[in-house]
């Protein structure tokens, strides 16, 4: 029996390319060949570690994970929506100031780069449609109306996609971290709510075959060895998350404090065409997780999940904000390993 294992996708850059980029624009030249042997190297000690399924470690995606497309974008300010960490810091999401909203990069342009160098199958993590729309202002803009937006939102999510799926990606993850935090800031669920419908209207634009090559990835944040919702109870974000139209769950739970109740949860909801990919080794923890560790952890979700509906994979990306330098390259790709062998050593016992 084979259990696939996929990571989430961000992996701690090069401390020089760190340097870097907190001076200089994406495009300034200089930055060219440090991108590329960060990307080169990555992918190397990536397929080192026996990944059968690896990503370019999101070395390319400017600042973040969450504002990588927008970066750079005319009509927007810096003041927009504000993520606070239990560690004690904040992160920002851009204001869009007027119309119309546009991406400024499409992932698919990492993907190109990933695929010269990679030889095994390689991933492609883009922001949700759901993250961006917090964007838009409370107060609606003049002469751009938040339908207006989310008609363009919804294109652009789309053309994104469809690009990476065109190109090979092994699968396109949506990610969706902002999914645990809507009910930290709405215990009501109505943000939540409006959130899964956002991104269900995004994949019905996909055949059901397609979205078989999409996931949804979900976590508590992770972001300098903190977490921006960790204190709120799966069980109230789990039931409205499988009602996403998407064949592949990316679920954090290593980090859980008991997993076997998330687990159970997952049972009940998860549908006979959906896969999950639960979390078997935590990034924000700096010990590094055992083969035999991970292995016991995957038996333990077997208990719950089909075997033939179970995956495993990292509870986070390891550095999903570039300037993250609490977790070194080592480390990351010791976990990573950990997580390979470990999910081997269970697959053997459960044929």
């Amino acid at each position: 029996m084979t259990i696939p294992t996929e990571p989430i996708g961000s992996i701690p850059r090069p401390v020089e390319l760190i340097r870097a980029m907190a001076v200089r624009d994406p495009a300034h030249p200089a930055l060219a060949p440090l991108f590329e042997n960060a990307i080169r190297d990555t992918i190397e000690r990536f397929e080192a570690t026996g990944s059968p399924v690896i990503t370019d470690g999101e070395q390319r995606k400017y600042q973040n994970f969450w504002t990588y497309s927008v970066h750079g974008l005319p009509n927007a300010a810096f003041d927009g929506f504000k993520i606070p960490f239990t560690a004690g810091h904040t992160r920002r999401m851009l204001r869009l100031t007027a119309g119309p909203f546009r991406y400024q990069v499409y992932a698919d342009s990492y993907l190109d780069t990933a695929l010269r160098y990679a030889r095994v199958p390689v991933k492609q993590a883009v922001i949700s449609p759901s993250a961006l729309s917090l964007m838009y202002p409370a107060d609606a803009l003049s002469g751009y109306s938040r339908e207006q937006f989310i008609d363009d939102l919804l294109r652009e999510h789309e053309t994104e996609v469809r690009a990476c799926l065109r190109k090979g990606a092994h699968k396109v993850q949506i990610d969706f971290t902002e999914a645990r935090l809507a009910l930290k800031i709405d215990p009501s669920g109505e943000l939540l709510h409006s959130f899964i419908d956002l991104n269900n209207m995004a994949l019905m634009r996909f055949s059901a075959e397609e979205r078989q090559r999409i996931g949804v990835h979900t976590c508590p944040g992770g972001d300098l060895d903190s977490t921006h919702s960790a204190d709120v109870d799966y069980a109230a974000l789990l039931p409205s998350l499988f009602e996403l139209k998407v064949g592949n769950f990316f679920i954090a739970l290593a980090g859980e404090p008991d997993r076997r109740r998330v687990l159970k949860i997952i049972r009940d909801q998860l549908k006979p065409d959906q896969r999950v990919f639960v979390g078997v080794v935590a990034p924000i923890d700096a010990r590094i997780e055992t083969a035999e560790e991970v292995r016991d952890r995957v038996l333990e979700a077997a208990e719950y999940i089909a075997p033939e509906q179970l995956g495993t994979t990292d509870d986070c990306g390891f550095s999903p904000f570039c300037d993250d330098t609490s977790t070194t390259r080592e480390t990351a790709f010791a976990k990573i390993a950990a997580r390979v062998q470990g999910t081997a050593l269970a697959a053997k016992l459960l044929e």
